[in-house]
């Protein structure tokens, strides 16, 4: 029985597939916005963080200044769009933003 090779496909495209089909994906991909936040985002934003976790599609951020509070809030719908961006599907629908 001959087998038939298909063309050859570039790494990223076999990756891409592969995180479409894997059964956590949005888990996998929760895990990429949080690994990925540090270059993402600004320094001067990445600094006041202290905490962050996933609650469904809502990214819970803590800062411990009010007035950075307040600039991050500001900031959240630009911040998601670009995190979703980066995984390629709307993972944070919404940000949440504590002091």
């Amino acid at each position: 029985m001959a087998y038939r090779r298909k063309q050859p496909r570039q790494l990223k495209e076999l990756v891409d597939d592969f995180i479409e089909d894997y059964p956590h994906r949005v888990a996998l991909k929760r895990g990429m916005i949080l690994a990925m936040w540090p270059e993402k985002i600004g320094a001067s934003i990445r600094e006041q963080v202290r905490d962050m976790k996933f609650q469904g599609s809502r990214l819970i951020v803590r800062v411990p200044d009010p007035s950075w509070r307040h600039e991050i809030h500001m900031q959240r719908y630009q911040i998601a769009k670009t995190l979703n961006k980066a995984v390629k599907e709307e993972i944070i629908r919404e940000i949440i933003v504590k002091s």
